[in-house]
């Protein structure tokens, strides 16, 4: 599987990631084995970057994958957690559905950018993952704690780069406005933008994609399939974790459509299109089982006829100008 450099580092990623939310138990509960060979099938399709947060399952995402990690050697693979979410140990019972997982409600997230809360927040996954380091650390959803984020989280990890604990820095988000501002105003070398650059929402293409080209900062695109409606779109799927809307369900229909008209498929469409971009370093896509490894490799490892990008924006489906694969030569 192609490799990419992560900005100015040395750091290298896979063009296709694994994310270990699904291994944390996002919405249900999946089983010890499965999640390792989830991890172990992912490893078999050459994947080698690994992506995970404390959010996850309250750190069991992180237990999971540094356990899964453990049977290789360190230097063969490139894995990134996340900052501003500090677990505090809690007793109140009950389960953390709330928040998204099925696991028992033993901590309680903390919102923290500060310093002290970055380096602990860091030390704490470091224990879970069973690591002596990760490679990349990403401020962690910082959208309504900004001032913190930019004045005392990323100074924070500007210093653990210049020390050598971590090897790159950068934010991760759901919106483009403040990842384009790291971009823009920091040295960032990498940015996660989750379900703003995909086949139903170009949005990055208006600011952070091109700012990022420009300042040599790599983008590692997530939520390629926006939560569930363009990995199979049908009436209940989500978008954006919520309901899709009816607009937005009829047209990743006819995205489906057009798809299977030109023999390939709309999920093979949907992670090629995320990695089209030349900014774009690494497309990661959520897993909790070997199934959903397999499925995923064979999709992106799949040839999208370039006749399908030409329909797709004659029909308006696409813009005109948003970058598509190169077309094969005829």
């Amino acid at each position: 599987m192609n490799r990419h450099r992560l900005g100015r580092t040395g750091v290298e990623v896979t063009g296709l990631a694994f994310g270990a939310s699904g291994i944390g138990n996002l919405y249900t509960e999946v089983a010890e084995e499965e999640a390792y060979e989830a991890v172990r099938a992912a490893w078999r399709r050459g994947i080698r970057y690994f992506d995970t947060a404390p959010h996850y399952g309250l750190g069991l995402a992180e237990r999971r994958l540094g356990a899964a990690l453990r049977e290789h050697s360190r230097d063969r693979y490139t894995v990134s957690t996340k900052v501003g979410r500090r677990l505090e140990p809690a007793d109140a019972g009950g389960d953390d559905l709330a928040h998204g997982f099925a696991v028992p409600a033993t901590h309680r997230r903390v919102w923290d950018f500060t310093a002290d809360g970055v380096r602990r927040t860091l030390e704490a996954s470091l224990e879970r993952l069973g690591l002596d380091h990760v490679d990349v650390v990403y401020l962690h959803d910082p959208d309504d704690h900004a001032e913190q984020a930019f004045h005392e989280g990323y100074p924070a990890l500007e210093r653990l780069r210049s020390e050598g604990v971590v090897r790159a820095i950068g934010a991760g988000m759901n919106q483009t406005a403040m990842l384009t501002r790291f971009v823009r105003d920091t040295d960032v070398d990498v940015v996660l933008c989750a379900g703003r650059h995909t086949l139903l929402d170009q949005s990055a293409l208006a600011d952070l994609l091109p700012a990022a080209l420009e300042r040599g900062t790599s983008v590692v695109v997530g939520g390629a399939f926006n939560s569930g409606l363009l990995a199979d779109p049908k009436p209940g799927a989500t978008y954006d974790y919520a309901p899709a809307p009816a607009g937005l369900l009829q047209r990743a229909l006819r995205m489906k459509e057009a798809a299977e008209r030109h023999g390939t498929t709309l999920r093979a469409a949907a992670l090629a299109f995320c990695a089209a971009h030349p900014a774009v370093a690494s497309v990661l896509v959520g897993a909790r089982s070997a199934a959903e490894v397999h499925d995923c490799a064979d999709r992106f490892a799949a040839r999208v006829p370039a006749a399908l990008w030409r329909e797709l924006r004659a029909t308006g489906l696409l813009p005109p100008d948003a970058p598509v694969p190169a077309e094969e030569p005829p």
